[in-house]
């Protein structure tokens, strides 16, 4: 059975979907995107952000749609990956569960918790898979630091410090720079960050947001967690400075820091041994091709296949990131720490 997918939106993120399901299909996976829908389908330029490649958009193979319904009514599509901007959606994931169709929906998912508990109860509801795309846990050299997390090979976590600085998007200005639509810089981008420490750590107790709108830091506090945890986040960067997403962790054993930036030939992956354990002073670790949206795409569509429907990364996960970012929103703006509460 070949699993026909459609995509809700075609800006940056839409293409990277469109671009991670061929990936997934050319690796033998049986899915296709036979359907893809925007206001301006057909007429886009090359996509921008972050990590993007520059490619023009290839729409060959799928039925281009202006409307979302339309699309959703399409007797060939079997889950959607909804791409839009943020405050479209959770309504637009509810319209295609009820259309009876699986879904992908971008992060953040919801600017409110609520909303994300709502849109989980109404997955349940239908039967089915509805999956938050939080492609940090996908990520080839952050998967592998969750695996030493959770695996006790390094030792006790001590530290870890997160990185995820740019200029901000540069695209879609009035959006963005809407708090009240797009949640800014701390839903937009600091949701990465925050959920990939929820995976490895848990619910943090406290957190404390320190900065502006635009570039700040929180710390995270875990009952019987590492006592130092860490990630700043920046849209204030100067566009020539480019994108940095990093990592450096401490364990009782060893040092691990991964750099989006490392020139080959050194993988973007390194752990530094310390003394005594016979092991090398450094260790390059060689991480397969590729991103997290290429695994995370195929994980959503064998999920949807083999009908398991168990994914990494589920809405009740994002109900809680969201928790954690509305306690961090609050302790920016109050000066003290805040507890999540469960």
């Amino acid at each position: 059975m070949e699993l026909g997918i459609g995509i809700i939106g075609l800006g940056f993120m839409g293409r990277t979907h469109l671009r991670a399901y061929r990936a997934a299909a050319a690796a033998g996976l049986p899915c296709r995107v036979v359907a893809v829908c925007d206001r301006s389908a057909g007429a886009e330029s090359a996509g921008r952000g972050n990590l993007a490649t520059g490619e023009p958009v290839d729409l060959s193979g799928a039925r281009v749609y202006r409307d979302a319904a339309a699309l959703l009514a399409d007797p060939g599509v079997g889950a959607v990956s909804v791409c839009t901007y943020t405050d479209t959606h959770a309504s637009l994931a509810e319209a295609a569960l009820a259309a009876g169709r699986h879904v992908l929906v971008e992060k953040p998912v919801a600017l409110a918790s609520a909303a994300v508990r709502r849109l989980d109860q109404a997955a349940v509801a239908a039967g089915r898979v509805c999956m938050p795309a939080m492609c940090m846990r996908f990520w080839p050299g952050w998967d592998w630091l969750r695996d030493r997390v959770v695996g006790g090979e390094l030792g006790a976590v001590r530290s870890v410090a997160l990185q995820r600085l740019g200029a901000g998007p540069g695209w879609a200005t009035e959006f963005y720079r809407d708090e009240s639509r797009s949640g800014g810089c701390l839903f937009d981008l600091h949701v990465h960050d925050v959920d990939f420490l929820y995976w490895c750590f848990g619910r943090p107790r406290t957190v404390s947001c320190a900065g502006g709108r635009d570039h700040f830091t929180t710390s995270f506090h875990f009952d019987g967690g590492p006592p130092h945890v860490t990630a700043e986040a920046a849209w204030d960067l100067a566009p020539g400075a480019g994108f940095r997403m990093r990592y450096t962790a401490t364990f009782e054993h060893a040092t691990a820091e991964w750099d989006l930036a490392r020139t080959p030939p050194l993988p973007a992956l390194l752990v530094h041994h310390f003394p005594g354990r016979g092991a090398p002073e450094t260790e390059a670790v060689p991480q397969p091709p590729g991103t997290g949206y290429e695994a995370e795409a195929a994980h959503f569509a064998h999920a949807v296949l083999t009908g398991r429907g168990d994914v990494r990364a589920t809405l009740a996960d994002a109900a809680v990131v969201t928790e954690i970012l509305e306690a961090a929103a609050a302790s920016r703006a109050s000066g003290r720490p805040v507890t999540v509460f469960q």
